[in-house]
């Protein structure tokens, strides 16, 4: 049995509630109220942002390894989803990514963002390290899953992938479309500084639209990875990139610093922009309609 025999009395535990709370007509009744949830702690926080980012890799390197260039035998009807799915398949992994653990954590998922959310005051300083660890571990598991997908693809399939650098960013010869260092360097700033307005817009607090916050980010991701892919592929996240030039290895590490340095770059300039700029604007209807 789930349950025991009860004897009820006046002084009881279980029954309390119902002695204390019988309804007297005319009476007002009043209810305890539910306890407020419990802040998420540290851990969870942190496990939030390891998972988060590690759908963003697997969803990212995984569309682009996998889906990308899928073969056809029919050349005009070309299975592959190209840099259209590629760029729609992190805007997703963003958007999802943000519902399922932006309460938790806030769903930075990037080092970059939280950096530029610290820089715009909106994000402690004292959590920016272990966070930016949190993002890294899950980036790596990301890419490391995506890896062992693939080793068990056909033969050639992973060294094929390997050598083109497991989605590593790139410029000059490691550039999709054999973009230089200074479009490189350019790009990432503007992309990511870009990405971070978005982000300090939709979330701002006196004025956001509850719920539409990943809507936004999310598509705004995809519209920025259109302009960058053929340009560097496409970094605007420290984390992801790191994890790929691991697998990529050789020239791709040796590139990687770029896509560490010039997100971040980017990142605190819109956070440090934004916070000057505009979070002492008053939002009225008038001037959200222009």
């Amino acid at each position: 049995m789930f349950f025991s025999a009860h004897t009820c009395t006046n002084d009881c535990a279980i029954c309390a509630y119902s002695h204390t709370n019988t309804p007297i007509e005319g009476t007002p009744v009043s209810f305890p109220e539910a306890p407020e949830p419990a802040e998420p702690s540290t851990l969870a926080r942190l496990l939030a942002e390891t998972f988060g980012t590690f759908l963003l890799v697997f969803g990212l390197v995984g569309t682009a390894t996998f889906s990308a260039a899928f073969p056809s035998s029919d050349a005009s009807n070309p299975l592959g989803v190209g840099f259209l799915g590629v760029a729609v398949a992190l805007g997703l992994t963003v958007m999802i990514g943000a519902y399922a653990f932006g309460p938790i954590s806030g769903g930075h998922f990037n080092p970059a963002v939280t950096l530029g959310l610290a820089a715009a005051g909106r994000f402690a300083w004292s959590d920016v390290i272990t966070y930016i660890v949190a993002q890294l571990v899950g980036a790596i598991l990301g890419a490391t899953a995506i890896f062992a997908l693939a080793s068990a693809g056909p033969a050639g399939f992973l060294d094929s992938a390997v050598k083109g650098g497991f989605v590593s960013n790139g410029y000059g010869e490691h550039s999709p479309g054999g973009f230089g260092l200074g479009a490189a360097i350019a790009i990432e700033i503007i992309i990511t500084a870009l990405f971070l307005f978005v982000i300090l817009g939709v979330t701002n607090a006196k004025h956001a639209v509850a719920g539409f916050a990943p809507i936004a980010i999310g598509f705004t991701l995809t519209l920025l990875l259109l302009i960058s892919i053929p340009i560097d592929n496409a970094s605007i996240n420290p984390a992801r990139s790191i994890a790929t030039a691991i697998f990529g290895g050789g020239d791709w590490l040796a590139q990687l610093w770029v896509f560490i340095v010039f997100p971040i770059v980017g990142a605190l300039i819109a956070g440090l922009s934004y916070r000057l700029l505009f979070d002492g604007v008053k939002y009225t209807k008038t001037s959200a309609a222009k």
